[in-house]
Order: structure tokens, then C-alpha cells, then sequence
């Protein structure tokens, strides 16, 4: 196969926040391979200009951040094609396809993706295919737009890139070999049917909570527990956390910012996963990374990040920090499970769900119940996944963001140490099918303690927040947690008009604070410090909204409406900044359709008039949405 690919290269890019992107970039591997690509798979930054132009083909997927802008690991890239420098024509010699991640409850839906490919074929790419995007707010997600775009993208490759003769694409029933495989990183006595014979499995009891050990991240800090604070009533349904945390030496950031945090597998779960795939026996067992194809190399990204192949490392510390057994599965997972079954009901079921025909069955039994993947292997208890192929079937255990929800203290560089709160909302529900569901990241929050060491990554985020704003009033729209940096961006103007000479602001020109939760008395995040610093004169005012404490539902878009004259003052005729953040869906199209009324009403404009006012304050970055 490598001497009749040879010619056929295939470069596949990927700009990702949460992962979305990158599990779709490897898809795209793997239909790039069945058609005998000799196949990359990147993060954009890792990636030069010239090796652009090196590949019969790129094919991307990205996703968009923050107010339209391409995710961090897709920047210094996006930095060098936007560089003035470049002659038109540069890239005449790529071929490219490409597909957005996005999201229309963004006023900049899959606004990266479209900036990325207008400037590749502006400086002279050519795609071999329609562009192709999809909206996370459809009920059956990515796959809804990203199946029915990659079937043209199959078609398209073949006609550009056509097979030599009696030569076919890899059928989808063939299993793929993955680019690396586990083996063994010593002689332990293995028998030819992959079970060792003189390590015993262990009879001690797991532990409740994932052990303290640190994590080794790339770029990581360790952070140090301060408190683990419940925030939200006892008997409220939910279990809402204040967190603090500190971090030796000084770090600055400024509202808007996010900070990571790399969660772990609870112990019970990975003995149970050991138990259904029966690896007990050597879950202890030292185990090493080895190419699993011949042109794999040492460049060659591991399938799981924050691991080096020359480490040894096991199933039990795999499974615990580095594989997402929780997660919900997706199609490719079931492509993957119905290879190792010799059960033909099972294999036919798990065959179901990757065919684009049962979409909507996929969504039933995994999205809507929340079905994790070890649920799924309890289930279909005739797969045997062998344990060499475990980290090309079970995707990467990510890092899940968390807006910072403090100001960055003055007093943090002389004192050489940072403190980071966050607000963290305990996600723990019962589905459809009477099961309660956790997250994976919330309930290992939940577990930490005072004086517990955790490893956590530093990130600038979307919303833009400047000093120079200073003067400028704002409108903070933050049901929920999206408080969080509404709370941030409230105490940092606070400390900037302090370094300022505590510069004077208008009685009317107050910052403004719409913030909706569901009762005063259970769910009001940090109502004391908004009371303290009103009483201690601070030009701010909060317009609460709780939805459950009468009989009409009351949200922050029915209270922007009743305050409309407030905003648009605060807009219009002071210069303000709107924020809004929390929950993406509903929320930021109803606050959007409220502003524009409002702007109606209190500027006399036509609807059309006011939805271009709103855009205008879109273009010139006086609306910031940040939502998830």
C-alpha cells in the first residue's frame, strides 16, 4: 500500500477549544485513508506555510471562539497567512476542503471557518469542495450537516485524486490500523492471548476519589485548593460551587479569561471498565507506545495528550487520566465496537448506528439518555476490544474550561502568588431513562479539598475586556454562572478606577448587572458583595430576575425590555459595552430580540434600523457574547 499511495499525501488541520474540531479532523483521517492517503493529522499551529503547499490535499475542521475568532491552537497560523507580506498567489499550489464547528446562538456563527477559508483562497488555494459547516444547536449536532458533507467530500477526492487501476478505496467494513498501538514495556510473563500470568489482580477496595497526584500538562500550573464552597441552597436541586484556588507566582489575566481544569476518572468507574473488557488482571502491567503503521514517526502526536512515548505507563493510569470512558460515544466508536463481536445481533446493532440512515436512532440511544461509553460495553457485553487498540477506539480525556470568575488582585505581583475563583455549576441529573448522569470535570471538582494541589492551564478569552474602557459604562447580561465574569469584570473596573484616582462617574452613567437565576433565596450568587459594594458608593446597579419566585416566569430578557430606557441610554448615548454570558440556546437570541425593541422604542428607529444599530455595535466590538 505504500509503494501505490506513494503521491497521495493528505494533510488534515484542526483549530479546537474543546476537542469537537479535532475529533472530526480524525474522521476525516480516516476517510482520507480509505482512500490510500498517506495521512497527517495537525493542530494548525504546528503547521508552516510551506508544508501547506506540500500535501496533495489539506482538509480542515475549526471551530469558532469568543466574538468570531479561531481557537488558540489555530493562531500563530492564522497570524502567518494574515501577514501583509504574503504575495497574492502564494498558495495557488494547495487544494483544500474545510468544515466549521459552530454555533448560531453566536451573533458570528462559524465566523473563524469563514475567515479561514476566504483568506486561503484569497492568497490563491483551491477547494475540491463546498465548504461545509454545522450548528451545534441541532438536536442530532455535528453529524447532521458533517455526514451528508463528507459523503460529497469522498466523491470529490475520488474525481481529483482518482485511483490507479484495480487499485479500491479500503471498505468501511475493514478496520484501519491505528497510528500507534500499546504493548508491552518489559517481560511480564504474557500469555499469546493478552492476558499476563503472574500479575494478580487486586483484591484492595478502590478508593472513593481519584488519588492527589499531580498531572503532568503541558504548560501547566499547579494550583492549590484554597475552598470548595456550596453557593446554592441545600435542598436547591442544584449544587452550585464557589471555587478559590492559588497558583505560586504571578500570572495576569482580565475578565473574560478562562481558566482549564484536567478532571480524572473516579476509581469505581475505571475498576468497572477493567471488569467489562477483562483487562483486571494486568491493569498494572507497564505497557509502552510503539507505531502501530510504517510511516509513522517520532513527530507522530500520540493518540492521548500529555504523555511521552518514551514513558511506560498502564491501562489503570489510561483509563484514569487520559481516556474519556464517561463520555457519550460517537459514530465512529460503534464503526470501531463492531469488529471485535462475533455476535451477530450485537454487531447488526452496533452496525445501526453508524449508518447515516439512523441518525436519529444514534441521537436515541446516546445523546438524549446521555449513555456513556462504559454503559455502552456493559451492554454490548460480546465486544472484546483488545487492549493494544485502546487508545485509537476511547477519544482523549480534555481539559474543560471554566470562566474565571475574580479580578486579578493588585497586589498579586509584589505578593509573588495569583488567586483564581471560578463558579462551577455540579452538573448531576437524571435522564430519560431514570439514570443520573455526572460530569465528568464537575464531579471531580466536587470531590476537591482544601490544600489539594491540581494541575490547571492559563487561558485569554474572548470577551476583549480593556482598561481603556474604564469610562465607558456597561451593560453585563450573566444568568446563572455566567455571572462568573460579570462578577470578574465588576471588580476589575473597580480596581482600574482606583489606579485611576478613583475617576469620577456620572450618577447616571452606572455599569448595569442583569443577572437571572430561579429564587432570591436559593440560587442569588453573590448577593452580600453586590449589596457591599453599592452601599460603599460603587456606580453599579443589579436588576435581578427570578423566574420561579412568582407565578409568571420572569428572565433577564423580560427585565432588559422593562429597563430599556437604562440601556439605551447607557448605549446610545454614553458609548456603553454590552456582555452577555451564561448558557448558550435561547437566552442569547431572546436578550438580542429584547435590545433591538428596546432600541426601537427609545431611538425611534425601524426594526431594520435597529437591527443595524445592534450590528454596528457587533462591528465595533461594543457586543460580546461568550456563552457555552
Amino acid at each position: 500500500m505504500a509503494a501505490e499511495s506513494q503521491g497521495r499525501r493528505a494533510l488534515i488541520l484542526y483549530g479546537s477549544e474543546t476537542g469537537n474540531a479535532q475529533d472530526i479532523a480524525e474522521e476525516l483521517g480516516r476517510i482520507a485513508q480509505r482512500l490510500h492517503f498517506d495521512t497527517h493529522v495537525s493542530e494548525l499551529n504546528a503547521i508552516n506555510l510551506r508544508q501547506l503547499v506540500q500535501y496533495s490535499v489539506v482538509l480542515i475542521s475549526i471551530s469558532t471562539t469568543g466574538q468570531g475568532e479561531l481557537p488558540a491552537n489555530a493562531q500563530t497560523l492564522w497570524k502567518s497567512l494574515r501577514s501583509a507580506r504574503l504575495r497574492p498567489g502564494c498558495l495557488q499550489r494547495m487544494r483544500f476542503a474545510s468544515f466549521g464547528l459552530g454555533d448560531t446562538s453566536y451573533p458570528k456563527f462559524n465566523w473563524a471557518h469563514r475567515k479561514l477559508y476566504n483568506r486561503l483562497v484569497q492568497l490563491g488555494a483551491h477547494p475540491v469542495c463546498d465548504r461545509g459547516e454545522s450548528d451545534e444547536q441541532l438536536p442530532e449536532g455535528v453529524d447532521a450537516t458533517f455526514l451528508p458533507w463528507t459523503t460529497k467530500l469522498r466523491q470529490r477526492l475520488l474525481e481529483e485524486y482518482p485511483l490507479p487501476e484495480g487499485l479500491e478505496p479500503i471498505p468501511d467494513d475493514v478496520l484501519l490500523d491505528p497510528k500507534w498501538l500499546l504493548d508491552l514495556a518489559r517481560e511480564t510473563g504474557e500469555t499469546t492471548n493478552g492476558h499476563t500470568t503472574q500479575i494478580p489482580s487486586s483484591d484492595i477496595p478502590a478508593p472513593e476519589r481519584p488519588s492527589n497526584d499531580l498531572l503532568s500538562i503541558k504548560g501547566g500550573l499547579s494550583a492549590k485548593v484554597l475552598s470548595n464552597a456550596r453557593v446554592t441552597a441545600e435542598k436547591h436541586w442544584q449544587d452550585v460551587r464557589h471555587l478559590t484556588l492559588e497558583v505560586p507566582g504571578y500570572h495576569p489575566y482580565v475578565p473574560g479569561d478562562v481558566l482549564t481544569i484536567y478532571p480524572k476518572n473516579f476509581p469505581n468507574d475505571v475498576d468497572e471498565f477493567l471488569k467489562v473488557t477483562h483487562w483486571e488482571s494486568m491493569a498494572d502491567v507497564p505497557l509502552k507506545f510503539i507505531p502501530g503503521q510504517p510511516n509513522v514517526s517520532s513527530s507522530t502526536p500520540l493518540p492521548v495528550p500529555h504523555i511521552s512515548a518514551e514513558s511506560d505507563t498502564t491501562l489503570r493510569v489510561l483509563l484514569t487520566n487520559h481516556l474519556d470512558i464517561m463520555s457519550i460515544p460517537r459514530r465512529s466508536f460503534f464503526a470501531q465496537l463492531a469488529h471485535f463481536t462475533n455476535d451477530e445481533f450485537q454487531r447488526e446493532r452496533l452496525l445501526e448506528f453508524i449508518n447515516p440512515e439512523y441518525i436519529d436512532e444514534l441521537y436515541d440511544y446516546t445523546t438524549r439518555p446521555r449513555r456513556s461509553i462504559l454503559e455502552v460495553l456493559q451492554e454490548f457485553e460480546t465486544v472484546k476490544i483488545p487492549w493494544q487498540r485502546l487508545c485509537s477506539i476511547i477519544p482523549a480525556l480534555r481539559g474543560r474550561q471554566f470562566s474565571i470568575a475574580s479580578a486579578q488582585s493588585p497586589t498579586a505581583e509584589s505578593e509573588g502568588r495569583t488567586r483564581i475563583e471560578l463558579l462551577i455549576a455540579i452538573v448531576k441529573y437524571r435522564t430519560v431513562i431514570k439514570r443520573i448522569r455526572q460530569g465528568v470535570c464537575t464531579r471531580y471538582v466536587a470531590s476537591f479539598e482544601p490544600g489539594q494541589e491540581i494541575a490547571v492551564t492559563l487561558h485569554k478569552g474572548g470577551l476583549g475586556v480593556t482598561k481603556a474602557e474604564t469610562e465607558k459604562p456597561v451593560v453585563m447580561i450573566g444568568p446563572g454562572t455566567g455571572v462568573a465574569p460579570m462578577r470578574a469584570l465588576t471588580y476589575q473596573r473597580k480596581h482600574w478606577r482606583s489606579e485611576q484616582g478613583g475617576a469620577s462617574v456620572d450618577e447616571n452613567t452606572k455599569d448595569i448587572l442583569f443577572f437571572g437565576c430561579r429564587n432570591a433565596e436559593s440560587d442569588y450568587f453573590f448577593k452580600d458583595e453586590w449589596k457591599e459594594l453599592i452601599d460603599g458608593g460603587a456606580p453599579f446597579e443589579v436588576l435581578p430576575a427570578f423566574s420561579r419566585d412568582q407565578r409568571q416566569k420572569v428572565y433577564v430578557q423580560d427585565l432588559i425590555r422593562r429597563e430599556s430606557a437604562k440601556v439605551f441610554d447607557a448605549l446610545a448615548r454614553k458609548g456603553g459595552i454590552v456582555y452577555i454570558c451564561g448558557s448558550s440556546g435561547k437566552m442569547p437570541q431572546a436578550v438580542r430580540e429584547a435590545l433591538i425593541e428596546g432600541f426601537q422604542k427609545h431611538g425611534s428607529h425601524t426594526r431594520e434600523a435597529a437591527e443595524a444599530y445592534l450590528e454596528s455595535l457587533e462591528k465595533s466590538g461594543r457586543y460580546k457574547q461568550e456563552t457555552w
